[in-house]
């Protein structure tokens, strides 16, 4: 008898589901609950906390991971970096907050938002390569964390209303862009619109020889 061995073909692996969806309602969801507490919208206590830890932490990290399984290098670097941003801050709230004054809590908060800022600088910039509801998104959260570092430096409750203000935009539009992710995935054409990206996409380099 002949044993013929057959050569393996590689397997292409499974389509993955668009995570983006997933990762805009986590950080949407969770910059809507502190926001309207920094605006003074709550009678309650810090409902965001919980949310910031699980949904917008977690939720939004594994969404991040996703988006490198699918090689997208700006949904995987925004959603895992704003999920530990969530879960940085819930620490934060949670171990530190505590022990210092209302002065020094201030203090922190406008240095972690402004190096969250200077992150979101690039990001928006690169957003314009992606579509108009992801960069109105890296926009207004442009707008919030610097106002509300701003108020946070300057001990200033009416900059930080105004930060939460911008802020409940910020979600709105991080909820437009998921919801027109999820039913754009199930439909066979858009339903809802995004945008082109703001200008022409960056023509790759000359390969070196």
């Amino acid at each position: 008898m002949t044993h013929v061995e057959q050569a393996s073909t590689p397997q292409t692996p499974p389509a993955v589901a668009d995570p983006a969806p997933l990762g805009l309602a986590a950080f949407a969801l969770t910059t809507f609950l502190l926001s309207a507490k920094n605006a003074a919208w709550t009678d309650g206590t810090d409902a965001w906390l919980g949310y910031a830890l699980a949904y917008g932490g977690v939720v939004q990290v594994l969404a991040g991971m996703w988006e490198f399984r699918n090689r997208n290098v700006f949904g995987a670097t925004a959603f895992s970096s704003y999920g530990g941003f969530w879960i940085g801050l819930g620490l934060y709230v949670v171990l530190v907050a505590g022990k210092t004054t209302p002065v020094q809590e201030a203090n922190d908060l406008g240095w972690i938002l402004l190096a969250f800022a200077i992150f979101n600088t690039y990001m928006m910039f690169w957003a314009t390569q992606v579509n108009q509801a992801i960069l109105a998104v890296f926009v207004t959260l442009e707008a919030t964390e610097i106002i509300l570092f701003i108020g946070n430096f300057s001990t200033s409750e009416n900059t930080i209303k105004i930060g939460g203000y911008i802020g409940v935009l910020t979600a709105i539009c991080a909820w437009y862009a998921s919801a027109a992710g999820v039913i754009n995935g199930m439909m066979s054409r858009p339903f809802l619109a995004v945008g082109k990206p703001l200008f022409r996409p960056l023509a790759p380099g000359p390969e070196p020889h």
